[in-house]
């Protein structure tokens, strides 16, 4: 008898064993074995946008996984439900830990894929802002706004040839859409700028006369929870741009990334020659603009708020409350940005249909 009680024994050790090293595993594996043998079944973000496999992640915290099948990463990158939907939450802190290539903090896609312009890619995404920091500078552009999809350039002045925004200001129930074009600068790059065109509600130089007033709430804006969605197409070195959301107007756009439209000082907007003019920013673009050079896309949150001095750039400064880059106590204060996407895709670029 004792003899039969130790054969049964050693597969519940094993069980036991084997739960234990699961659960242990952080960020790979959530699911939990009970004492019953049953699982508790956990919902990753590769479960509901399929297309992880195709890219790696940076996370607010600085933690970035290069493999996302069956990956979440808790207060960062994770999956909600709402209303019967599932959604993949992004979320980043005013400051955290930044890329090499930026101020700010995100949690964000890169994709793994490199492309150039002259044969091209695409990017959708079905989304809706929940949050956006409520701490800033309203003279500043970038106060109150986050990224929600790009086009990155990897190498070269790594520029970018596309930024779509949300931004609300405090106190204001809807907020607005629009994107922003990024000169490939000729010669020094620290004359950049970026162009920016309203898809519904202002563009980004749409500011506040002092830190703390703003500009009248756009009619025609977004909502935080309202969902809306874009479309990157990059066919033959031209961009289409699709926007969609009920309610609102479509919108379309088309620019060309092989060949500039601010070869000379005189081609300069007048929107960049007022936002830009105390910075010194008044560079022109190569003639070819972003041709011949790789980009890859990027989706997500990226934060563009964070606690530099507005003095120093009142542009891109924002002047936030990052509370010493305590990520708990900036999320428990509202310096944050949340997106939740619920549908996405990847692929090759093609011939718009008109």
């Amino acid at each position: 008898m004792s003899i039969q009680f130790s054969i049964i024994l050693r597969p519940a050790v094993v069980i036991l064993c084997f739960a234990f090293t699961i659960s242990s595993c952080k960020n790979k594996s959530k699911t939990t074995i009970t004492t019953t043998d049953e699982e508790d079944v956990v919902t990753y973000p590769s479960d509901v946008i399929p297309f992880m496999d195709e890219w790696k992640i940076l996370c607010g915290d600085g933690k970035s996984f290069n493999d996302l099948v069956n990956i979440e990463h808790d207060n960062f990158f994770y999956v909600e439900n709402e209303g019967n939907t599932d959604w993949v939450v992004y979320k980043a802190p005013n400051s955290g830990v930044t890329s090499r290539t930026s101020s700010n903090t995100r949690t964000e896609l890169g994709q793994k894929k490199e492309w150039k312009p002259d044969t091209g890619g695409k990017l959708t995404g079905t989304l809706k802002v929940k949050h956006v920091s409520t701490s800033g500078d309203a003279r500043v552009a970038a106060s109150y706004a986050v990224v929600v999809g790009q086009i990155h350039g990897t190498e070269g002045h790594e520029n970018e040839p596309l930024k779509i925004f949300y931004k609300k200001f405090p106190g204001h129930t809807k907020g607005s859409v629009f994107w922003n074009y990024e000169i490939n600068t000729e010669g020094d790059n620290a004359k950049r700028w970026d162009y920016s065109t309203a898809v519904w509600g202002n563009d980004m130089s749409v500011i506040g006369d002092t830190p703390t007033t703003y500009p009248a709430e756009p009619e025609d804006g977004v909502a935080l929870g309202e969902e809306f969605s874009y479309e990157i197409n990059v066919y033959k070195g031209v961009m289409y741009l699709t926007f969609k959301s009920e309610g609102h107007e479509t919108k379309k756009f088309t620019k060309s990334l092989i060949k500039t439209d601010f070869a000379k000082s005189a081609d300069i907007p007048q929107q960049i020659l007022s936002l830009y003019s105390s910075i010194g920013r008044d560079g022109v673009e190569r003639e070819n603009a972003y041709a011949g050079e790789l980009q890859n896309f990027k989706q997500g949150a990226y934060n563009q708020t964070n606690g530099k001095n507005p003095e120093e750039n009142i542009v891109w400064h924002t002047g936030s409350e990052t509370y010493n880059g305590d990520i708990k106590k900036q999320y428990a204060n509202g310096c944050y940005t949340e997106v939740w996407f619920k549908e996405a895709t990847v692929g090759e670029g093609t011939e718009p249909l008109n």
